[in-house]
């Protein structure tokens, strides 16, 4: 840099020798100290150090030269003469207040004329009290540094608070500091000496003093030359580097400032008063720069012979006798720490640049020598019919690198004390611990505004690339190093015959070589979307780091892990070639049970989740390795068995919770991405072999309680690479399950977000569809989360607590998506045996069966006293589900509900009819307190047949379905043929042989009777003629006796004609039609409602009871407020709604209009965004599909509408159509169902999807003019707590770095307008998707801390494919809404809206009757009345009573 300029200390501009002699050096000793005494006590007189200072008697120039002459020549005198030194000194200090702005009353007059002339000599003459004394002792040297101290200090003062000081002062001070520096520095440091004590405080006033004459008289360039080659010649001390990197980053923080704004970075504040406020932008600039390079190259810390090549340290060498070279002074073994030093101080300028915030105060240790490691890893027990973890071959680790030696550990050691302190505090000085990882991955990143890769490197990279490759033993190729007979390694440029000390060879400075390996890993990392970097520092950095991944020295694998975490995921050209490397340092470290620190291993998690989906996407290309010139190479597809191995392995050892929940994650993705491309590409060479005795298999292991799963997992061993490699999705699917499973129960069970990582895990297992599934294994799956959730209900009292409650509510979720998506389970006895045991225990709190020999429990003998109320929800939850749902559930539609409600019945048959006329159809009951069922006795159509039918529409907890019930006595087949053939039923055939037939006269009395005589008593009743001829009104009498006379012979007339009828009758033969018994004709009127109900034992009289059944309660539908009750019932879902908003932001936009209209048109939107939005779920009209009291309430499993939706699909919109005005993508399961919309300025969602009107014209629901107003508050309140709290974002990037700007807040406003009260201000969480060059997807999360951590799959920093995106970010954003749900304790589920809101039905409008007219009703069809009676209809008895108070939970 100054090349073309001359050093002041080496030219003839100024004898700086003549100006510090005095001329009483030419007279003896003993003279001139008698000189001295005199007058120095004289002028120390008059200062008021012991009396009251009086002005000075000097008052020409030639007395005060005389003076200075005399203690110029004190200052020189040895420090046994203590008193006059200090007595020199206090004159000095005393009169350099001349350059104050009101100088002392004891300055003397000339010298306060002329303040800079006199106070360059007084500077110059004390170089003399900083010269080293030889042979003085401890004491004097301490008395020395005393006097030195108070001298920096009065011209530290008197320069900062002087306005007088010109050019040649300031050069003039500025030398003297630079001489005194060197004379105190230059020489080999000795411990204790005056140079050891004031090293510190003269470089610190050096470069401080430096600093304010860069702002008030900038140094020239021979004395910026001259500073740079003093400098050079003081690198042997630690200090330098200390106050190096002080002025350094205060002044690049000063810089930043300058060229990115003011709050670009915010370094310490306790240096800020160093810089001058009056400096100029471009002086600090400059100042910095020069700065920067005042110590030459670093990297010539690592060579002792440039250090010691100084005049100091030759006549060192030349006075010793035992030292050879200058390089073998004991001071210079501490040049591995200086260099340590030296890139910590770069590597915080670095990061300076970068915007990471500041680390705080750099630390520094001597380095200690690694511990000898000699012992192999142990040999592990492979389990027992389990499954084996593999790691990497070892012949993937460098040849005699054993693999404990890359970790500096044995297995057997479970701490980390073998690595030595220096590097712990180098390598992770700036990794704590956090309690949220959200916060910790946010601090990390850089400032958006950071400045190009390339102009970093133009700056630091020489030195860094220098300093990355210091010990790499590479003489054969380039000859920077070699060895000498004792084996180490030494620059090459020494001679023969030269012995470097072991303390300073070029191996002990691994700790500076892995800082600056970590300083390029983040340098390389915070690559820029779109940023080019140039060939020649990709390949530099990529040959650095293959060295020092395959380096035996562990601090430096350890600095690349801990600072590559990005390095896969920024687009990099050509990074693919570390892959292999990468791998094996991850089978190093992550499978190593308790080796290395949890910031170490989730860095390596990092890189392993950026590996996962690399194998699957490039499959067969090859890897070319830098140095291998026989063009062997490895291909993608060949890492995937080593990399699943990794994964399980480090997942089976982890203990930290984060790590664990991010494995759990990788996990995941990696069993979803191995199954979509085993089912969608059908690769012909298979993924992986299994082998009939598959160690995988459980096929003969027994189903076992959580009490068995003790020690299973407690050791274990690695499957031999040269072996059937087994990661095909099933493998994978089984390994999963077993491990998760495992561990869940034995050693998870306690820890929260890990619980529902694992359960989340299994979610997702049971929704893949994997080739040749064994169901044995999916039994086993549910057995051990019904097993767990047995271990948490039956833990003391003590341990239960919300986040306990929560991981039992979790795991009957799980339960609930394994019984849907394998129905089959159910058809196990043992299996539906577990969970209908599981499902009584959590309602009741017991098992009916308890231990063996205890006597069975029946279940209404019981109390119920469930673990918690969260817990019997849950399992009344899986309860239903069993029984409504399973064998229904299809996932590729999702659970179709009815869709049939009272309008849509009557409406078919009888047209479009009033509100209050189709409920008064039908008739409304609650069957025990939880059913509300409606009944319409009326055939819905002609049928031929009439039949007894009955149609019911059933509200339950779990949704709503229709019924239509028929009573038949005969099968349909039979009872059709018999309908239809017009004959009635079959009689026996005729006897002809009947017998014989007698006539016989029949009497009333015997024949003797009419031989006996009559008597008086027989003639007591006289005849009719005699008593009407007696009468008075004979007339009358004789009228009555003739008309009786008639009805007697028309009677005999009419008997007669009957006995012939019969008689001809009985003459003709076989068959006779007229007596033949006939079948009656069919009743077309029926009580189906009793009879339907008396059939299922709702309405059986009790003999002894005078009050009816309170299982079943009849409903008043002629209440004014019945419909919209009805209504709100109708619109309250038995699955939870969700909504998520997909935004697709470009390079640059951060106005939140800009994002809303980019998805208006096709043009400039990524190729696969579309792709992307058609895997989150189907296209629905929300108009004509989302229908208002089926749709939103019971929440159908709409099919796409691909006759509609296709005519969309060429359209040119870029995701548009779906931004909820007229069409969203919807998803749905049994419990769940989600909305995307793609919020846009013409629609930007702030009406809730699960709110739309049932009409095609999207009006709003009309409300009636008589309900109240607490009625209407209360609907409110549940149509907006339908959708739960969580606001969910995913936006799609085009440029990584608009991640940092993404205007959350404002696009969070649009999307819950329709909330009335949002408190939220941020979204619950945000997944960002950017599109690598590579075809890849990477994945960046944000949200708001919860207790129970972000959910899973998606981790952030994961790198995924096309086939799973879409899938994973579903998964995500519906495991987030459920987390969001747990952490709420006062959450209710929908099922258990329904049932409340079902009581509060039964209370508001009970129909209060007598048992008689209870039983009556059911006699009476309901009487619908048109015109007057305003379609009402009648009740036995239906006053309007007020409801009960509606039962809590």
């Amino acid at each position: 840099m100054y090349w073309e300029w001359t050093a002041l200390s080496n030219s003839g501009n100024e004898d700086l020798s003549g100006v510090r002699t005095s001329v009483l050096e030419k007279l003896p000793v003993e003279a001139a100290k008698d000189v001295v005494l005199p007058v120095v006590r004289h002028i120390v007189s008059s200062l008021g150090i012991s009396q009251p200072p009086a002005p000075s008697t000097f008052t020409t120039d030639g007395e005060i030269e005389w003076c200075l002459q005399v203690i110029c020549h004190g200052l020189s005198l040895p420090f046994s003469e203590h008193d006059i030194i200090k007595d020199c000194v206090s004159i000095y200090c005393e009169w350099l207040s001349c350059l104050a702005p009101v100088p002392k009353i004891s300055v003397p007059k000339p010298v306060a004329d002329r303040p800079n002339f006199y106070a360059r000599s007084m500077i110059n003459h004390f170089y003399h009290l900083f010269s080293p004394r030889k042979g003085e002792g401890q004491d004097t040297i301490n008395r020395q540094a005393v006097l030195c101290h108070r001298v920096l200090r009065v011209l530290q003062n008197s320069i900062r608070t002087s306005e007088i000081l010109d050019a040649e002062t300031w050069e003039c001070i500025l030398l003297f500091l630079i001489g005194i520096n060197n004379a105190l520095l230059s020489p080999p440091s000795i411990r204790e000496d005056i140079g050891d004590q004031l090293c510190e405080r003269v470089l610190s006033v050096l470069f401080e003093v430096w600093l304010l004459a860069c702002g008030k008289s900038f140094p020239s360039p021979p004395l910026w030359k001259t500073l740079r080659e003093s400098c050079q010649s003081w690198r042997h001390r630690a200090n330098l580097f200390d106050q190096w990197n002080r002025i350094n980053l205060l002044l690049v923080g000063r810089t930043l400032n300058i060229m990115y704004g003011p709050g670009y970075i915010k370094l310490g504040d306790d240096d800020g008063t160093l810089v001058p406020v009056s400096m100029s932008e471009d002086a600090i600039v400059q100042t910095w720069f020069r700065f920067l390079h005042c110590l030459g190259n670093p990297v010539e810390l690592t060579q002792p012979t440039k250090i010691s090549q100084t005049q100091n340290f030759l006549q060192y060498a030349i006075a010793s006798e035992g030292v050879v070279d200058p390089c073998q002074h004991p001071c210079l073994s501490v040049l591995p720490t200086i260099f340590h030093q030296a890139m910590q101080g770069i590597a915080a300028l670095v990061d300076a640049f970068l915007g990471f915030p500041p680390k705080g105060k750099l630390e520094y240790t001597t380095p200690e020598p690694p511990q000898p490691i000699s012992s192999p890893v142990p040999p592990m027990r492979r389990l027992a019919k389990s499954f084996s973890v593999s790691t990497s071959t070892t012949s993937s680790i460098p040849k005699g690198m054993p693999r404990t030696s890359i970790l500096g550990i044995t297995t057997r050691s479970k701490d980390t004390s073998s690595i030595p302190s220096s590097s712990q505090s180098s390598i992770h000085s700036n990794t704590t611990e956090s309690s949220s990882h959200l916060d910790n991955l946010l601090s990390s990143r850089p400032s958006p505004l950071r400045p190009r890769v390339n102009s970093i490197l133009h700056l630091f990279g020489p030195w860094l690339f220098e300093a990355a490759l210091i010990s790499c033993d590479s003489s054969k190729t380039d000859g920077e190093v070699r060895r000498t007979s004792r084996g180490s390694a030494v620059p090459a440029a020494l001679p023969e015959s030269i012995d470097i000390p072991n303390a300073i060879t070029i191996d002990k400075y691994y700790q500076g070589r892995a800082e600056a390996i970590a300083t390029l890993c983040r340098i390389f990392c915070s690559k820029k979307t779109g940023e080019d970097i140039l060939p020649a520092y990709l390949a530099r950095f990529y040959i650095a780091v293959r060295k020092g991944l395959k380096d035996t020295r562990h601090e430096v694998l350890i600095s690349i892990l801990s600072n590559s975490s990005n390095l896969l995921r920024v687009d990099l050209d050509g990074v693919t070639v570390l892959v292999p490397v990468i791998v094996t340092a991850l089978e190093a470290v992550l499978p190593t049970k308790d080796a290395l620190r949890s910031e170490l291993r989730r860095s390596a998690i990092q890189l392993l989740l950026s590996l996962l989906a690399l194998p699957l996407h490039f499959l067969n290309v090859p890897i070319r390795d830098i140095h291998d010139k026989a063009g062997h190479a490895t291909t993608f597809i060949q890492l995937k068995p080593r990399l699943a191995n990794v994964l399980i392995s480090a997942l089976q050892v982890e203990t930290d919770s984060l790590n664990i929940q991010m494995l759990l994650g990788g996990l995941i993705m990696l069993v979803s991405d191995t199954a979509a491309f085993e089912d969608v590409d059908k690769p012909s060479v298979p993924l992986g072999t299994e082998s009939p005795t598959n160690l995988l298999s459980s096929e003969n292991v027994s189903m076992r309680s959580y009490s068995d799963y003790s020690n299973s997992f407690d050791e274990h061993t690695y499957l031999d690479p040269s072996s059937n490699q087994i990661d095909s999705a099933h493998a994978l699917f089984v390994r999963a399950t077993y491990l998760v499973c495992h561990r869940l129960i034995s050693s998870w069970k306690t820890d929260l977000p890990v619980s529902l990582a694992a359960l989340e895990l299994l979610n997702g297992l049971a929704k893949i569809k994997v080739q040749d599934q064994d169901p044995l294994e999916c039994r086993r799956a549910v057995k051990w989360v019904c097993d767990f959730i047995i271990h948490q209900c039956s833990r003391p009292p003590k341990d239960h607590s919300k986040d306990l409650h929560s991981s039992i509510v979790a795991a009957f979720q799980c339960v609930t998506t394994w019984l849907t998506t394998h129905p089959y389970l159910l058809d196990d006895k043992e299996s539906l045996f577990t969970v209908l045991e599981v499902v009584e225990f959590g309602i009741s709190g017991t098992k009916s069966q308890g231990k063996p020999g205890e006597p069975v429990k029946l279940k209404n003998d019981k109390d119920l006293k469930p673990v918690s109320l969260r817990v019997r929800d849950a399992a009344e939850a899986l309860l239903a589900v069993i029984f409504e749902q399973v064998g229904r559930y299809n996932p590729c539609s999702g659970v179709k509900a009815s869709v049939i409600d009272e309008y849509v019945l009557l409406g078919q048959t009888q047209g479009t009819i009033d509100k209050a006329a189709v409920i008064n159809q039908f008739r409304y009951f609650v069957i025990d307190h939880s059913i509300l069922i409606a009944l319409h006795e009326e055939p819905l159509a002609n049928d031929p047949e009439p039949q007894p039918t009955l149609t019911a529409i059933i509200r339950g907890p779990m949704g709503q379905n229709a019924w239509c019930f028929q009573l038949r006595h005969l099968p349909r087949y039979k009872g059709k043929s018999f309908s239809t053939s017009g004959n009635s039923l079959g009689r026996p055939l005729p006897m002809n042989d009947v017998g014989l037939r007698h006539d016989v006269t029949h009497r009333y009395f015997p024949e003797m009777a009419d031989r006996i005589p009559n008597c008086r008593a027989d003639k007591a009743i006289p005849p009719l003629d005699s008593s009407i001829g007696k009468s008075a009104s004979v007339d009358q009498d004789s009228l009555e006796l003739n008309r009786l006379s008639i009805i007697l012979e028309n009677q005999i007339r009419q008997e007669k004609s009957v006995a012939n009828h019969i008689r001809d009758e009985n003459s003709n033969t076989y068959p006779n039609l007229r007596t033949e018994a006939q079948a009656p004709p069919p009743s077309s009127e029926f009580q189906t409602a009793r009879l339907l109900l008396s059939h299922l034992g709702y309405i059986s009289p009790q003999i002894n009871s005078d009050v009816p059944s309170k299982r079943i309660i009849p409903i008043d539908s002629n209440h004014s407020n019945f419909i919209s009750e009805l209504e709100a019932l109708d619109q309250t879902s038995y699955r939870t709604n969700d909504t998520v908003h997909i935004f697709y932001v470009k390079s640059g936009q951060r106005k939140a209009e800009d994002i809303l209209s980019n998805v208006q048109s096709r043009n400039g939107i990524h190729p696969h965004f579309m792709e992307f939005l058609l895997a989150l779920g189907w296209p629905v009209n929300v108009l004509t599909s989302w229908k208002r009291g089926s749709k939103s309430s019971q929440g159908i499993g709409l099919e796409p509408e691909t006759s509609k939706f296709s005519s969309h699909q060429n359209e040119s919109h870029g995701g548009s159509l779906y931004n909820g005005e007229q069409w969203i993508l919807y998803w749905a399961d049994v419990t769940s169902e989600v909305a995307f919309v793609v919020p846009t300025e013409k629609f930007p969602g702030g009406t809730s999807v699960w709110n739309l009107s049932s009409s095609n014209t999207g009006k709003p629901q009309e409300k009636s003019d008589n309900s109240s107003h607490d009625d209407a508050t209360k609907n409110k309140k549940q149509s907006s707590g339908k959708t739960g709290d969580s606001n969910i974002f995913v936006v799609w990037l085009e440029s990584f770095e608009d991640s940092f700007h993404f205007p959350a807040s404002e696009l969070l406003s649009c999307a819950n307008a329709h909330r009335d009260e949002n408190k939220a201000t941020d979204p619950s969480l945000i997944i960002f998707i950017h599109s690598l060059k590579n075809g890849l997807f990477r994945i960046h999360m944000e949200g708001e801390p919860l207790r129970m951590g972000l959910a899973t799959p998606l981790i952030d920093g994961m790198v995924v494919s096309r086939r799973v995106l879409g899938n994973l970010v579903r998964q995500t954003s519906l495991n987030m809404a459920r987390r969001k749900r747990l952490e709420n304790e006062s959450y209710q589920p929908p099922h258990v809206r329904r049932k409340l809101k079902v009581q509060e039905i039964m209370n508001k409008f009970p129909c209060t009757m007598s048992p008689p007219e209870f039983y009556s009703y059911f006699f009476q069809n309901p009487v619908v009345v048109s015109g007057q009676n305003n379609g009402s209809k009648t009740f036995p008895s239906s006053p309007e009573t007020s409801g009960k108070k509606k039962e809590g939970r």
